[in-house]
């Protein structure tokens, strides 16, 4: 059976929306499926691994792989890089595993503006008032911060638009059944599943022009 490449998957949402656990369960749920391992330069926190939660690097470090254009999609956030690395998401490709990028709509730009074929996945909260209560309920910010935080919000429910799905986190189970169903039909298109059926179809005795 020939072996298809790898497909890539970009998952967005505002924060406070869940996206994190989301991924986590779906990637545990679905076989051949693994979340992209971003780099970035902040330092280590206390319980985090470097090569499990991110690739640590120095900012001078990450600067050069900008400079050599390694990355599929990057950003400063508060001074601190973070990024894709492009060969590391066409390694897992290769290997037929589909990859999942969580990153922001910023990043999501960047990855189309390359002509990396994806498949676009927004995810919501139910409402505007759930996510402030989430992101209150969590964060030890200034009010300043939280306004800056929800502004930030609308203006990247507002470019849901971009995206192939839109998914709303209103309970996590069904959500996460909804983030599967995508994923296992995104599998199963034509164009997707060519190469493993004209290998079944050579069983036949079937050869595609």
């Amino acid at each position: 059976m020939e072996k298809r490449e790898g497909l890539v998957f970009v998952v967005s949402a505002p924060s406070g929306t869940g996206k994190t656990t989301l991924v986590e369960r779906l990637v545990r749920e679905v076989p051949h499926l693994v979340e992209s391992r971003s780099y970035t330069s902040r330092a280590q926190r206390q319980g985090e691994h470097d090569g499990v939660d991110y690739n640590f690097i120095s900012r001078e470090a990450f600067e050069q792989m900008i400079a050599r254009d390694e990355f599929l999609e990057w950003a400063d956030v508060f001074g601190n890089y973070y990024g894709t690395r492009a060969s590391d998401t066409a390694a897992l490709q290769a290997s037929g595993v589909d990859v999942v990028l969580v990153i922001d709509v910023q990043g999501e730009r960047q990855v189309r503006a390359r002509g990396v074929p994806m498949v676009g996945i927004f995810v919501m909260p139910p409402s505007f008032e759930v996510l402030e209560h989430r992101l209150r309920g969590r964060s030890k910010d200034s009010e300043d911060a939280m306004r800056r935080r929800l502004q930030t919000a609308r203006d990247e429910v507002a470019g849901y638009t971009d995206y192939d799905y839109v998914v709303v986190n209103d309970d996590l189970e069904p959500a996460v059944d909804r983030l599967r169903a995508i994923v296992l039909a995104e599998r199963s298109r034509r164009s997707v599943m060519a190469p493993v059926a004209h290998a079944i179809m050579r069983t036949f005795g079937i050869t595609q022009a």
